[in-house]
């Protein structure tokens, strides 16, 4: 049966309206490139609306390579919420002023383009260009208001002024300029003042946040902000495969059909290893003294039983975002000698709060009965002191861990167990990556916090068991 053009239009606008894919393949026409990358990515970023208007407050950040199309990625989801929900308060920042502008005009050509207005009819700017009448909507190469609802589009920079304005969605499109930007611990904070003082305390009770980026720093508002938010949800697509995937082998490109494997080796050739993992592999790393190298890991997927288990923990002082964490690691030693990590609980808490983590972590491994819970070993220090002294009140095998020789000096004892092959990690583990990064960046990473018990555990399984329990408080 053939379909007259009114009816075509009206199917065409529907599925275009329901599914944001399909949308940017009509919005972009013949220019649009398609691959399985766009159109996981638009999956994602559909299910971040659908998210979004549930209520549920959605955090999604999307780390992809530099020159992937993620700007127009992000134009096209403005433009298609915009159409879905004209009400929507939409505040757009990147490090650049230009960038700004760019995306502004641009979405204002999508909004005046017959295609659009076929979609989302209801969704419209001023025409007239005017902001001097009284009672107009907005339209300059700030904001773009929609008329005849409460929603706009707000562009700025990062660290830029917007005082007065709220948001139901904050996009961030690249938040630092470049290497020199990253680098410097003076511009990473005053950019995280910024993302906390100004721009999250624009968010409506239930906003939505996106952030679409090239990582270049450990230490960039997402390495931050994965260490406060438990419900970021982090999306990675390195511009090279590491590893076989869904859709992709070992070696294959992400985004072929826009940038070749073989343009992706000649960008490898020309830099330093630092840069390509960051901003390419959106692996960013400080590069450190070497001492465990990524090769030297073995993985587990189902553990082995063991002789017996313990408990390793290291207590910050202080709870601030630039000191260290309060971590505890159970691990335990196989039948065979070797060292498994078993289980990590990591974070930032008072001295309150650590009791309880601490009582619960030991009574979460206490009550598994495979293999002997021998100890709990915890560094003897201000706020581990007081820990150490009142579960061993409550019966608990805890030992205090004096420090008689520096992190360096007992990395460079440890890092050989590491390099024999003898300790084995969760390939599963939900912290695998963080440490992985902070071992593979000691001593020069953000953070030591994971190393330490680490090191302890180690230094007790693989070079004998060093503990007199006679010792135990």
């Amino acid at each position: 049966m053939k379909i007259n053009q009114h009816d075509y239009n009206a199917i065409v606008r529907d599925l275009c309206q329901r599914d944001f894919h399909e949308y940017r393949k009509e919005i972009n026409g013949k220019k649009f490139k398609d691959g399985w990358w766009q159109r996981e990515i638009d999956y994602k970023l559909q299910r971040f609306y659908e998210r979004l208007i549930a209520g549920e407050r959605p955090k999604l950040v999307v780390q992809a390579p530099p020159q992937h199309g993620k700007s127009a990625i992000t134009n096209d989801f403005i433009s298609w919420v915009a159409g879905k929900n004209p009400d929507f308060r939409t505040i757009y920042t990147s490090f650049s002023e230009r960038l700004g502008i760019r995306a502004n005009l641009h979405l204002q050509r999508v909004y005046d383009g017959q295609v659009y207005k076929n979609i989302f009819p209801d969704t419209r700017l001023n025409e007239r260009n005017s902001v001097t009448i009284s009672g107009a909507t907005l339209r300059n190469r700030e904001v773009l208001e929609y008329e005849g609802h409460d929603g706009y589009f707000r562009n700025t920079t990062v660290r830029g002024s917007i005082t007065g304005e709220g948001l139901d969605l904050g996009i961030i499109d690249d938040p630092l300029k470049g290497r020199e930007s990253a680098n410097s611990q003076t511009i990473r904070d005053k950019t995280w003042d910024w993302f906390t003082d100004d721009f999250f305390t624009r968010f409506s009770d239930e906003a939505g946040f996106l952030i679409i980026l090239t990582r270049w720093h450990v230490d960039d508002p997402v390495g931050r902000m994965a260490d406060l938010f438990d419900d970021l949800e982090i999306v990675t697509y390195p511009a090279i495969a590491e590893k076989d995937e869904a859709h992709r082998k070992v070696g294959e490109a992400l985004f072929p059909e826009h940038k070749s494997l073989q343009f992706l080796l000649d960008r490898k050739k020309v830099m330093a290893d630092t840069s390509w993992q960051s901003l390419y592999q959106q692996n960013p790393f400080i590069k450190g003294g070497e001492l465990f190298l990524m090769m030297w890991w073995k993985y587990y997927r189902a553990l082995p039983v063991m002789q017996w288990r313990g408990i390793y923990g290291d207590t910050a002082q202080k709870t601030k975002q630039q000191n260290d964490y309060t971590v505890l690691q159970c691990w335990g030693k196989s039948l065979m000698g070797q060292a498994y990590l078993i289980d990590q609980w990591r974070g930032k808490v008072e001295s309150p709060e650590l009791l309880i983590e601490a009582r619960a972590f030991w009574n979460k491994h206490n009550a598994d009965k495979s293999s002997p819970l021998r100890h709990m070993k915890i560094e003897d220090k201000v706020s581990g002191t007081g820990l150490i002294q009142t579960l061993s009140r409550e019966g608990i095998p805890i030992i205090g861990i004096p420090r008689n020789t520096d992190k360096l000096m007992r990395a460079n004892d440890v890092s050989p167990l590491v390099e024999s092959g003898n300790v084995f990690l969760n390939e599963n583990a939900s912290y695998l990556s963080s440490l992985l990064a902070e071992a593979s960046q000691f001593p020069n990473a953000t953070h030591d916090d994971q190393i330490d018990p680490l090191m302890d555990a180690l230094t007790d399984i693989l070079q004998g068991d060093t503990i007199n329990y006679e010792d135990i408080v």
